[in-house]
């Protein structure tokens, strides 16, 4: 079984314009996101999934840079996008990780994948964990499916075609470790204060790259103040998301 991260991003960002670019401690927030996901020891290819847009270009050059691979698909139809990323370099299940999840977690990470390899789930949704910190794991038959049922090209909220159908084998993430059981804090790049958060958070291990995600979490432990800095956000943040999520299905399937 092929395993992959595919980080999914694009410059194209209205509510923080060009987020993947911003820079803390002189590296853009994207290779920010490529250092976590090559710390997964159970990934064997790293995809960056971008669009045919030129001004996409740039993610492609630091893709290559970081020494990735990288995937030009449709700018609004995230689905078809794995799904051609998933072909061309011959995946069988990924783990996404979004240009905003600048901590996103290997040790969640990998778990996914012993996951998918213990119980054949087809997707797996990490619940109870920081926002940021893990998104899916999806299996790439049942990305095809979907792909197949689906009527709509707006797929940014994708989940609901996996969970809300019926069709397919779903799970949470399971064996969490309890000291990241921590859904109150915030770790996604949306807003100013997002950025201001990780731009604290950096700054703070500047001096040991390696850090975890158990550091930050006792890090933020000590020092509570940190967390509230974007926490204020997430409701908002759950409303837009909220906003665009919709499961339009061929009406075949509907039958």
């Amino acid at each position: 079984m092929k395993k992959a991260i595919f980080i999914t991003v694009r410059t194209g960002s209205t509510r923080l314009p060009e987020k993947a670019l911003l820079k803390i401690n002189e590296k853009s927030t994207i290779e920010l996101v490529i250092d976590r996901a090559k710390r997964s020891k159970r990934a064997e290819i790293i995809v960056l999934c971008t669009t045919e847009s030129k001004n996409d270009d740039i993610l492609c050059e630091i893709a290559e840079r970081n020494g990735i691979s990288f995937f030009r698909g449709s700018a609004e139809d995230k689905l078809m996008r794995w799904k051609g990323a998933a072909e061309k370099f011959d995946v069988e299940c990924f783990v996404t990780a979004d240009g905003d999840d600048l901590l996103c977690d290997p040790e969640l990470v990998d778990l996914a994948f012993d996951q998918f390899e213990r119980r054949g789930a087809d997707f797996i949704e990490g619940k109870n964990v920081p926002c940021g910190a893990f998104t899916y794991g999806i299996r790439v038959s049942a990305l095809n499916k979907v792909c197949e049922i689906k009527d709509s090209a707006e797929t940014e909220m994708m989940w609901v075609y996996f969970l809300n159908t019926g069709l397919f084998k779903t799970e949470e993430l399971e064996n969490i470790p309890e000291v990241l059981q921590r859904p109150e804090i915030r770790m996604t790049l949306d807003y100013d204060d997002d950025l201001k958060f990780f731009k604290v958070i950096f700054d703070h291990f500047s001096d040991n790259p390696s850090f975890t995600l158990r550091d930050v979490v006792t890090y933020l432990d000590d020092n509570p103040e940190i967390i509230k800095i974007n926490q204020y956000l997430q409701e908002r943040f759950l409303d837009n998301q909220r906003s665009k999520t919709k499961l339009v299905l061929k009406k075949e399937v509907n039958k």
